[in-house]
């Protein structure tokens, strides 16, 4: 049997979710960083989240169990002792008297993220104290926290806006951190924070409207200016603007006159500008000589990114010029918050129910191959039915992992619905093609077509109100039916019904 067009089209969208799905950091062995700890020996030596550690002082590490015994076999006491390494971005070595302060794991089997529901952590749904929050307010609000969850090293976090009706309401936010306790959630959250700019130990602004008038976000005033080759990767440096007050603007003034000029870079003070986040570095600004002992509203503030390749140095800078601008806007959370709702799931919990679907999935495709053998008495058609639904969940899957989409009980529920869907389509199909209508098969199959999709519209119109809704539960439910369904019309049932034509014939 010749395979059309369509069949190869399915074929080729498999073959890129399979890509998405599995990473290629699956065919090393080791653990790999989740996170390291701010200003610590472990990143100023050179270890990074994503890197793989392979070894450490010669000796294998291939889990996180073998990670844990060697780490455990160094004595840290008061003297600095000697810690190799090998990653597969090359060997660090650091000298410390503690273990250093990096979090890793096993290395991910797969590029599908899983949510609360299935890894395990806190959930907290948190207001504003005695303000209820437009929508932009929500959305400034998550960018300030996620600036301060970042300086703390946790990893996996999600923060989403939510509301209580679809069309504007109250609005929350969502935060979601994975193996996180409900403690450590309450005390991530419990302080405002506060962000400085100092020059040596002299603070010239502070974030937010006291001293900062504004910061630049256009194109034209924040934007990458070039990209360079260097080392073994690619740095990409920024550039935007911002407005100091006119006391902050004295201040610097003040404060720059007595400075000297910078004996490596003449084009610089010999001092940077310190932005500190809860008194916490987080970057270091070189400061143009230009400006020594004058008082000016504008100053501009520049800095870089890092990468393997171009694209992701690209990313980083913009990224880095992001949360900067971002810090400087509102350095400290804009309000006192409260936490309305709390939420602890077991990791445990979440592998218990992982299984229970595959056992109830495998059980519900056997059935439902029963049922269809039984009607159609031809293995071929069975066969079709059940791979096509197979292929719709896993490019769902696949589309998942490309877009980093948290898969949680919901979602998986909106997969399932969107399979549900698609096996209705295929029967809608097959009862088509063997109808006695004196038409030809393919003028059959094009109604079934017709029929289908408009029952895709249908679908589509009733799950977009839940996910314009924003809360988080119906949002992922709303948006893989959304992911499911479309799969189906633009790939699989077009494929489907290119088999069933062929067998057919």
């Amino acid at each position: 049997m010749k395979l059309g067009i369509r069949v190869w089209v399915l074929v080729a969208v498999l073959f890129l979710s399979l890509l998405a799905i599995a990473p290629w950091e699956s065919l090393e062995k080791g653990v790999i960083i989740k996170s390291v700890e701010l200003n610590s020996t472990a990143l100023n030596q050179g270890l990074k989240t994503g890197q793989i550690i392979s070894a450490i002082d010669g000796k294998n590490v291939e889990s996180f169990d073998d990670f844990s015994r060697i780490m455990s076999e160094k004595n840290y006491s008061t003297e600095r002792i000697k810690t190799i390494f090998s990653t597969n971005q090359g060997e660090f070595i650091i000298f410390s008297n503690k273990t250093p302060e990096i979090t890793v794991s096993d290395i991910p089997n797969s590029n599908i993220k899983t949510g609360l529901d299935l890894s395990g952590g806190s959930r907290a749904l948190v207001e504003a104290q005695g303000k209820e929050l437009s929508l932009l307010e929500v959305n400034d609000l998550i960018d300030v926290v996620g600036n301060r969850l970042n300086v703390y090293g946790i990893a996996d976090v999600q923060l989403s806006p939510v509301s209580t009706s679809p069309i504007g309401g109250t609005y929350y936010m969502l935060v979601e951190i994975a193996g996180a306790t409900p403690t450590d959630l309450k005390n991530l959250l419990s302080g405002q924070g506060k962000f400085e700019a100092k020059i040596g130990n002299k603070t010239v602004f502070i974030g937010g409207e006291q001293d900062i008038a504004s910061v630049s976000r256009s194109a034209q005033d924040a934007y990458i200016e070039s990209c360079s080759q260097s080392g073994d990767g690619y740095a990409c440096n920024f550039r935007f603007s911002i407005f100091l007050s006119p006391e902050a603007a004295e201040r610097h003034a003040d404060i720059t006159r007595n400075l000297t000029i910078n004996s490596t870079n003449p084009q610089y003070l010999s001092e940077k500008l310190d932005l500190y986040l809860d008194d916490i570095l987080v970057d270091s600004l070189f400061i143009g000589r230009d400006l020594q002992g004058r008082v000016t509203t504008q100053v501009s503030i520049s800095g870089s990114g890092v990468g393997i390749t171009e694209q992701d140095a690209y990313k980083d800078a913009e990224n880095s010029m992001k949360n900067l601008q971002t810090i400087l806007i509102t350095g400290s959370l804009p309000y006192k918050l409260e936490i309305v709702k709390l939420d602890t799931i077991s990791p445990s919990l979440g592998e218990s129910f992982t299984k229970n679907i595959i056992y109830l999935g495998l059980i519900v495709f056997l059935i439902i191959s029963v049922v269809l053998f039984i009607k159609y008495r031809r293995i071929k058609i069975t066969l079709s039915v059940i791979l096509t639904m197979f292929s719709e969940a896993f490019i769902t899957l696949g589309i998942a992992a490309l877009i980093s989409w948290n898969l949680d009980a919901p979602s998986i529920a909106g997969i399932i619905a969107g399979m549900g869907t698609g096996v209705n389509d295929q029967i809608v199909i097959l009862d088509e093609s063997v109808s006695n209508i004196n038409i030809s098969l393919k003028e059959r199959i094009k109604r079934a077509l017709f029929i289908i999709v408009g029952a895709f519209f249908t679908i589509v119109a009733a799950m977009l109100p839940l996910f314009w809704a924003g809360a988080g539960m119906l949002k992922g439910f709303a948006l893989t039916t959304i992911m499911g369904v479309t799969v189906g019309i633009l790939v699989t049932r077009p494929a489907f019904a290119e088999i069933i034509r062929k067998i057919g014939e």
